[in-house]
């Protein structure tokens, strides 16, 4: 998995997956600043402070996204730290990379999850679209490292196509009323790539060399 600590130019929106609820929790834990304490110390204590007594944890690329800066791949193994926290994270801090990716990326407002709403209604839990996903991720990042805008928009492309396949109701769900994969492939085809920021929609980031009209931009923030 791949998460990118950004600068947003714009309020982001709650429950939009761009982990808006986590900062909240972190700024009024840490007191709007970071302790100056070990990165993984700081991502099990906010990840045990937000998921206290939750029943479905959100999981750690919030913390992580939110404490380490640049871009991070995150590798989980289910077998270690109980799949919850990362058995290594690679951090790529260099500036030239985090211009170009904030050139590249652009950001769409599409709407927040419902109230009510859950991924997990149905799961097809298939090893092998599970490798794929895992794969997009490294994909991803390698293309990120490359500044390769054809690879970073095929692994988005990638990554989209294992989550619908996956867990469906990520995009398809009674209580989402726009027409999600729809708008997809309609940017799918006109750009190099694009993904949801998270589960139920929030923001369709787009990958382009173009301007996108009503996008957003952001800035990535490196070490």
């Amino acid at each position: 998995m791949v998460v990118v600590q950004i600068e947003p130019d714009f309020r982001p929106m709650d429950r939009s997956g761009i982990a808006s609820g986590t900062r909240a929790i972190a700024s009024k834990l840490w007191k709007g600043r970071l302790p100056n304490r070990p990165p993984e110390e700081l991502v099990r204590e906010l990840y045990a402070e937000e998921n206290n007594g939750k029943s479905e944890p959100s999981g750690s690329q919030d913390m992580i996204g939110l404490i380490y800066p640049g871009v991070n791949r995150l590798d989980y193994d289910f077998a270690a730290n109980g799949g919850v926290f990362p058995t290594h994270i690679e951090s790529l801090n260099n500036a030239r990379v985090a211009r170009w990716l904030g050139k590249v990326l652009h950001i769409l407002p599409v709407e927040p999850r419902p109230p009510g709403y859950s991924p997990l209604g149905e799961k097809n839990l298939d090893p092998k679209w599970i490798t794929r996903l895992g794969q997009s991720g490294n994909d991803c990042f390698e293309a990120i490292r490359r500044t390769d805008i054809k690879a970073l928009g095929a692994s988005l492309n990638l990554t989209m196509k294992c989550w619908e396949t996956i867990l469906p109701q990520v995009v398809r769900h009674p209580l989402i009323k726009v027409d999600l994969m729809a708008l997809l492939k309609a940017y799918q085809q006109r750009y190099d790539g694009a993904m949801y920021s998270g589960c139920g929609g929030g923001y369709l980031m787009v990958v382009s060399n173009e301007a996108v009209p009503g996008a957003f931009k952001v800035n990535v923030r490196v070490a």
